[in-house]
């Protein structure tokens, strides 16, 4: 067990008051102190009361800096903090007081970041990270050893299905591929070493809605958490509301908006007994030896339920690194400021995409909640609130052939790997994201020869549907030579 011969007190600083302020609870022996749990895991300040995503984005986490008074976020560009003399020095590493030590595991800049998410998303703290890769991967690791296995949606990201069938198994850690149109799938691929339910919210390129409630209900009572990708659909739903335990984000996308910065996110909902099923959970509930023999449940007690994301950091992020620059972390932060307006501009637009491909006749199938039916258009009407996103697919009659047409004849849309920005893609997934999965694989994840992924931005509606228009003009010149 990890024990630590002071008393001290839990404390956070308090950026409004230009001075450290503490919260008078005394911590016991044993626990974790203030020093690494407060700055590095804390969930606030949380600088407004709302609740409304639109304020939250420009207030949670920060108001001023309280040397100089600035409105935003400064750029803390540091790989080191000084330390006043070698006590000071000696007791941030011996965990017994407050402070900066070394960016890789935390930095101010990304501090704010990581407390403005964690409120966006209603949980008690989160962590950044250098890409949502990264993030994927800590979430499983942050769990699951050697000969444990999670169990997985198969509606993924290319990349993640990639990272879970090839790189975890490398590792030990086998990933159970489910079908998530039956819940129940997830309960007959569970064992005694299941440590964790994984899926995406939107997942891309399918456009399924996941059910959230219906997966994280049957994973609760055997002690499992459901984590979940919620890249394709901040503000439009909240996974932890729904019983979601984690909440995975590539920052990269939505979050940003604006195509100019790698990040990824790890949200703790501070929602799940990990010591409940404690022969469940041994990565939370056993003696850590990297970190002076810490029981993760038992040693942070006195902060709160954040267990899942303390250890993630302590021992994840300083081990293998993978941190989000304050750089990146200060762009992401500006994004972040227009989220809710950008992606009520990227729903309606992707609304409109959808209708006018739903009448081409190239188009032999369009790919988005307001195309589907039955239980898939259910949850999504179920789980998304404000629209059905920024995503649509859509599927050529003319097959891959086709789809290099239609991407090569775009104008104004932009050719990227990536979603989620301001501007308009496209790409074609069988020949790109997804081309290093088998035939099988990419028909599992929704990927067809002729499908096409656009990533609606928020340009003028009409300019982005003429050049649609006459890329799918193109197109259908090769499948009328056919």
């Amino acid at each position: 067990m990890l024990r630590i011969d002071a008393t001290w007190e839990i404390g956070a600083f308090d950026r409004n008051a230009s001075r450290r302020k503490y919260f008078n609870r005394a911590a016991p022996r044993g626990a974790l102190p203030s020093d690494e749990c407060q700055r590095l895991f804390r969930k606030g300040p949380v600088m407004t009361t709302s609740r409304h995503p639109e304020t939250l984005s420009l207030h949670a986490g920060w108001r001023a800096d309280p040397a100089t008074g600035a409105v935003a976020v400064p750029i803390y560009q540091t790989t080191s903090y000084q330390f006043r003399d070698t006590e000071h020095a000696s007791n941030l590493f011996a965990l017994k007081e407050l402070g900066n030590i070394y960016s890789r595991i935390g930095n101010p800049t990304v501090d704010v970041l990581e407390q403005r998410v964690a409120a966006l998303e209603g949980g008690a703290a989160a962590l950044a990270l250098g890409s949502g890769q990264a993030a994927a991967a800590f979430a499983i690791q942050n769990l699951a050893r050697a000969g444990d296995n999670v169990v997985s949606s198969t509606d993924l990201y290319g990349g993640t299905w990639n990272l879970f069938a090839h790189t975890l198994k490398g590792q030990g850690i086998e990933v159970r591929f489910v079908d998530p149109a039956d819940p129940q799938a997830f309960a007959r691929a569970t064992d005694a070493r299941t440590r964790a339910y994984y899926a995406e919210t939107l997942p891309n390129p399918k456009l399924t809605v996941f059910p959230i409630r219906e997966v994280a209900d049957i994973g609760r009572p055997l002690g499992i958490p459901l984590i979940v990708d919620n890249t394709a659909a901040p503000i439009l739903t909240r996974p932890l509301d729904h019983g979601a335990a984690i909440v995975v984000y590539s920052s990269t996308k939505y979050l940003g908006g604006h195509g100019n910065s790698i990040g990824g996110l790890i949200v703790d909902g501070g929602n799940f007994d990990w010591a409940a099923h404690p022969g469940r959970q041994p990565a939370l509930n056993t003696p850590d030896p990297s970190y002076h023999g810490a029981v993760w449940v038992e040693a942070v007690k006195p902060i709160g339920p954040v267990a899942y994301i303390i250890k993630a950091r302590t021992t994840l992020l300083r081990d293998l690194g993978a941190p989000l620059a304050p750089f990146n972390a200060f762009l992401i932060l500006q994004g972040i400021e227009t989220l809710a307006l950008r992606i009520e501009r990227h729903v309606r637009n992707a609304q409109a995409v959808a209708d006018f491909l739903a009448k081409r006749p190239e188009v032999v199938r369009v790919i988005h909640p307001s195309q589907q039916k039955g239980e898939a258009r259910r949850r999504a009407d179920t789980y998304l609130k404000g629209g059905y996103g920024g995503l649509v697919g859509f599927e050529l009659a003319a097959g891959r052939e086709a789809g290099r047409r239609f991407i090569d004849s775009l104008k104004l849309l932009y050719h990227v790997a990536n979603i989620g920005d301001a501007r308009s893609l496209a790409i074609h997934p069988a020949t790109t994201t997804h081309s290093q999965l088998t035939q099988e694989e990419q028909r599992a994840t929704g990927v067809s020869d002729g499908y096409v992924r656009l990533s609606v931005g928020i340009e003028h509606i009409d300019d982005i549907l003429a050049d649609l228009s006459q890329a799918l003009d193109a197109a259908g010149t090769l499948a009328r030579a056919a």
